[in-house]
């Protein structure tokens, strides 16, 4: 399939995990791609692996809780590439701790970077979706449609990416431009091994986020991210789809 053929896209959180395994299925889709992340040495990396398709690939160290940053990496885009046809927000990090022992600062830093960051590069970036009729595919969790154990700031964050994304939909929608969002969960990825686990915490309340079968790799995530930003998902539009394999169900 070519169905990002001509088409350009921006992807955040591009070193690893989501991000990188969502560059690699747009990539080999025809995507030209901007590529974004914290992580520059990872991030080369996934810029080598795109680089067997047909599109172009540049790639920007980013925080993505910096204003001029993220302009910045928008205009280059932009500067670069000719246009803007798919952002996809996958930047973010994970914190679980007792909420009574959540810091401020770590509160702060969560938000900033997964909901905060989503919302800078959706402002940036909308001018250019709207000229090129484009679409948001933002990344939001499970842990935003049922309570997370020690995961307040992730699960705030993320549900927060749910309400922007419906928001964005629902304003923008008669403009031509589509929002979405990807609801995982039980994913295996870097930021989920390398997360800070209480050394107290109850195994049993995190057994309620299992999924019916096993956890999946980051391409599971990837596969929706393209159908959703293609135009096979024209007629998707505030949705939020849920990839967990079922916990939810």
């Amino acid at each position: 399939m070519n169905r990002f053929e001509s088409k350009v896209a921006l992807v955040t959180g591009a070193a690893a995990g989501i991000g990188r395994a969502t560059a690699q299925r747009l990539a080999a889709e025809g995507a030209s791609l901007m590529l974004v992340d914290l992580q520059a040495e990872t991030l080369a990396e996934t810029a080598a692996l795109c680089a067997g398709g047909s599109g172009k690939i540049i790639v920007q160290a980013c925080d993505v809780s910096d204003p001029a940053q993220v302009e910045a990496a928008v205009r280059r885009c932009v500067d670069e590439l000719g246009k803007l046809d798919v952002l996809v927000n996958i930047a973010g990090i994970l914190s679980l701790d007792h909420t009574h022992e959540l810091t401020l600062e770590r509160w702060n830093q969560v938000l900033a970077i997964n909901l905060t960051g989503t919302f800078l590069f959706c402002k940036a970036a909308l001018p250019h979706l709207l000229a090129s009729g484009g679409n948001i595919v933002n990344t939001s969790s499970t842990s935003a449609l049922a309570g997370m154990p020690y995961g307040a700031a992730y699960g705030a964050s993320k549900a927060g990416v749910m309400a922007l994304t419906r928001t964005l939909a629902v304003e923008y929608g008669k403009k031509g431009l589509r929002a979405n969002a990807v609801s995982p969960g039980s994913i295996k990825t870097a930021m989920g091994s390398r997360a800070h686990l209480p050394a107290d915490l109850d195994f049993k309340l995190i057994e309620r986020h299992m999924p019916l079968d096993k956890a999946r790799g980051p391409e599971v995530v990837a596969n929706v991210i393209a159908m959703i930003a293609s135009d096979e998902g024209a007629h998707i539009n505030g949705e939020s789809i849920r990839v967990d394999g079922g916990t939810l169900a």
